[in-house]
């Protein structure tokens, strides 16, 4: 009995001292733990965050039109006598564009200027014998009459004369011819489209919220997807008081420039206004910003140390976004491996 319990007692000794050897880590063991802690530390590389300006740009597209753009119709019945430009031609303003029954209408004319010219004659000579008394007032009020008469019928002969040469009102460029010489046609009919060139205008559907940061006379950046590699710098000409009842948004209007005559009716273009200018925006790249379960998220480094942030957002730009909320002037934004670190974990700043 005595000898099993010194067997038992010896056991336990050799258990203890077993344990507490086995408890204490050797030196260069915790060396290793601590360097492969060092070896899991994420690289990334960091930015300083430091105010700067930003602006709040507006990018809509809208279509292009003339500046002037007119239809000229037919102001009386009758055959298409001559057309002076051919399609594509440019025009000054009051050039003859077409005749139409002008031959009939200067025959009218002539006789009306013959009629005018015999009144006015024969008014004069009665004035003279009205002055000696050889003939009665009666017979002077009636020449007088009929030269008033005459004179009526010739002005009217010269309009309707003038009716039957159509005229450029503008100076541009003929779009499309309606008629051809020979061709009768109708009053009111058309007969040419004439476009000014010079100057394109176009218009904007803005949205409610972003309306009032637009005013007329503000400059727009312009870009026609025609042509890609061009830019043009139009100005805004009108904003609109009343919103279209349909799309619950307000027309804008931009002028544009166009010398050389390059921006065509028609095409597509993209105006790019100015919304706001802020002096001081903590602007971040937004590849540096993460969706973590429906939350915006950010990463910075602290004293080897990433630290999740959520943030608020302000202005979004081409590439970059204004945080308005999470993230302090001097502070360490990650921008490469922020995909691979969590809250607490080591980093090392390449």
């Amino acid at each position: 009995m005595i000898l099993n319990f010194k067997k038992v007692a010896c056991l336990v000794l050799v258990l203890a001292a077993f344990a507490a050897s086995g408890c204490k880590e050797k030196p260069n063991e915790a060396e290793a733990r601590a360097s492969e802690v060092k070896t899991r530390a994420v690289k990334v590389s960091v930015m300083k965050i430091n105010p700067a300006p930003m602006r709040d740009i507006l990018t809509l597209p809208g279509g292009t039109e003339a500046i002037n753009d007119v239809r000229l119709a037919a102001e009386t019945d009758g055959t298409v006598e001559w057309i002076g430009p051919s399609e594509g031609d440019s025009v000054e303003k009051d050039q003859l564009i077409a005749k139409v029954d002008v031959k009939a209408l200067q025959t009218v004319l002539q006789r009306a200027q013959a009629d005018y010219k015999l009144k006015q004659d024969l008014a004069k000579r009665r004035e003279l014998l009205h002055k000696k008394k050889a003939i009665p007032q009666e017979d002077l009020d009636r020449i007088l009459t009929e030269r008033l008469v005459a004179k009526q019928a010739l002005v009217e002969a010269r309009v309707r004369y003038e009716q039957g040469r159509i005229k450029s009102p503008l100076k541009g460029r003929v779009n499309h011819l309606y008629v051809d010489q020979g061709e009768f046609v109708g009053r009111g009919d058309p007969v040419a489209d004439i476009v000014d060139l010079e100057k394109v205008k176009i218009n904007l559907n803005v949205p409610e919220l972003d309306v009032r940061f637009i005013q007329p006379g503000e400059p727009a950046l312009i870009t026609i997807d025609a042509y890609p590699e061009r830019k043009w710098m139009g100005k805004v000409e009108f904003v609109a008081f009343k919103a279209d009842p349909a799309t619950k948004t307000f027309r804008v209007r931009v002028l544009v420039e166009n010398k050389d005559r390059a921006i065509r009716p028609g095409m597509i273009a993209r105006a790019s206004l100015e919304r706001r200018f802020i002096k001081d925006a903590l602007a971040i790249p937004m590849f540096a910003v993460l969706d973590k379960g429906g939350e915006r998220v950010i990463f910075v480094e602290k004293d080897g140390v990433a630290q999740a942030r959520a943030i608020e957002i302000g202005v979004i730009g081409q590439d970059r976004i204004q945080i308005t909320k999470g993230i302090n002037p001097g502070e360490n934004l990650i921008i490469s491996g922020q995909n691979e670190v969590e809250q607490g974990m080591a980093v090392t700043v390449q």
